[in-house]
């Protein structure tokens, strides 16, 4: 189940905030969590034994961790559970790769192919399994006590607004949330996180969907005989949706927080706006950045280290996060590709740019960022080159014509990817999604979100294209 589906949006979402509102404080928790399952396992029935499974021994293993003083044992435990998550996340995502890039090495040699059945992947088994692991490291450095219940530790992995594509929330984020969220838990925190959620879900809806399905037709087409002006629709089309897409379903999943009085943490700030590869990062899927700092980055060293081992760290953690988001080479490749930038910019990139100055600065860095798109878009790295070497071809031979709706669309995308580049625009951005409503505003804001929340409702049940690009990770 998706926030952008009929189900979710007609009868889930109004079942869950009917009970979770008519019942006391006592009883909340039990209704999200209750909730949670159910969510996860309308899409994944078989898998939702998995989660339990894994939270349960989880939750005694960090326990018993944290009532222990031994260091040896409490290394064994963290060792063992970290393990354990990582094991069933590479066993699930990446057993497939590993034994299909075994068997073409073999078949090099003549040898018989291993007989493999290929896995399912379990629905954001990379999120949940990230968050796993961010518990028994938190409490390992005792940045945090664990939670002394097994049904709210249930409940902070589980919690379904961040269930399925994050935010990747740290458990020192999210602990004291889950056992007392009054602060926050008010009118004024609904009435803004609905408005969060219909303004993330008409970026789903109206943007991201219709610049997606533009694209499937071109990306769909043989690359060989593309025209360059075709491929730059195609892949600054996927960029735009890929944006809206995720930011879209970030901003419902904060929103819908907030309706329940739970605080996550931003996991965009208009990163289309970037003057440097290092910015992009700090806009893009804020909290996989924030994790792989606290968690990978920092203790290889971070910046402590020589200048050689830090450009080798920084390179190695976006390997990882490129292999994070897919079992492809196509994926570690792109991982890489920012992985290189991030360096050139450590040794002179950055110097350059404040020499630009900014406008051609974000020009050069979302062309760097676009080109990227490619290797993510497309599986086969062979397909990837063919389709970049069409976009640099300068084939104007033809004139394709992709209709006036795309490009209304399309344009919307580029006013509202560009939107807070200006003090104007950031102002605005801060008034709807920062400041404090007044009751004018919140008349203003309110009719406006119902508007977008039927509008959505509508162009879901009309349009039929309506795919979420992060589901499978």
């Amino acid at each position: 189940m998706v926030f952008s589906s009929i189900v979710f949006l007609l009868y889930f979402l109004p079942a869950f905030l009917i009970t979770y509102y008519a019942v006391s404080q006592k009883y909340k928790n039990i209704v999200i969590l209750l909730f949670s399952i159910i969510f996860y396992s309308w899409g994944a029935p078989k898998f939702i034994f998995v989660i339990l499974g894994t939270t349960f021994l989880d939750f005694h293993l960090v326990k018993w961790m944290s009532q222990t003083q031994n260091t040896l044992q409490r290394r064994l435990m963290l060792t063992l559970s970290v393990s354990v998550n990582l094991g069933l996340l590479f066993y699930f995502k990446y057993s497939n790769f590993f034994i299909e890039n075994f068997n073409t090495l073999l078949s090099s040699f003549g040898v018989n192919a291993i007989q493999w059945t290929k896995l399912v992947l379990p629905i954001g088994i990379s999120f949940y399994t990230f968050e796993t692991i961010t518990y028994v490291v938190d409490v390992y450095r005792r940045v945090h006590k664990p939670l002394d219940n097994f049904w709210d530790y249930q409940l902070y992995i589980i919690l379904f607004p961040k269930l399925i594509a994050g935010p990747i929330i740290r458990y020192h984020d999210l602990a004291d949330q889950i056992t007392d969220r009054s602060q926050n838990d008010t009118i004024d925190n609904r009435l803004t996180g609905f408005y969060r959620f219909a303004i993330g879900l008409a970026k789903k809806v109206l943007i991201a969907n219709h610049l997606g399905q533009q694209a499937d037709v071109i990306f769909s087409m043989n690359y060989s005989g593309m025209d360059t002006y075709t491929a730059w629709v195609g892949i600054l089309a996927y960029a735009f949706q890929i944006y809206f897409d995720f930011s879209g379903y970030s901003d419902m999943a904060i929103g819908l927080g907030k309706m329940i009085g739970f605080r996550f943490l931003e996991n965009f700030n208009n990163p289309y706006i970037s003057q440097s590869i290092t910015e992009f990062w700090r806009r893009w899927h804020i909290s996989l950045g924030n994790w792989m700092r606290s968690y990978l980055y920092i203790p290889l060293g971070g910046n402590r280290v020589s200048k050689f081992r830090l450009y080798f760290n920084l390179w190695l953690v976006f390997l990882a996060s490129g292999f994070w988001h897919g079992a492809s080479w196509s994926f570690v490749l792109w991982g890489a590709y920012h992985g290189l930038f991030l360096v050139l910019e450590r040794g002179f990139l950055l110097k350059f740019y404040q020499l630009i100055g900014k406008f051609p600065s974000t020009v050069i860095t979302f062309l760097i960022v676009v080109i990227g798109w490619v290797f993510f878009r497309i599986e086969k790295i062979a397909d990837a080159i063919t389709y970049l070497k069409r976009m640099f071809a300068f084939n104007f031979n033809t004139a394709p014509t992709f209709g006036y709706e795309f490009y209304t669309y399309f344009g919307i995308a580029v006013i509202f990817a560009f939107f807070a580049y200006s003090k104007f625009g950031q102002v605005i951005q801060d008034r709807v999604y920062t400041e404090t409503y007044n009751l004018k505003r919140h008349i203003a804001v309110s009719t406006l979100s119902v508007v977008l929340l039927l509008v959505s409702i509508s162009l879901i049940t009309a349009f039929g294209f309506n795919p979420f690009i992060y589901f499978r990770f």
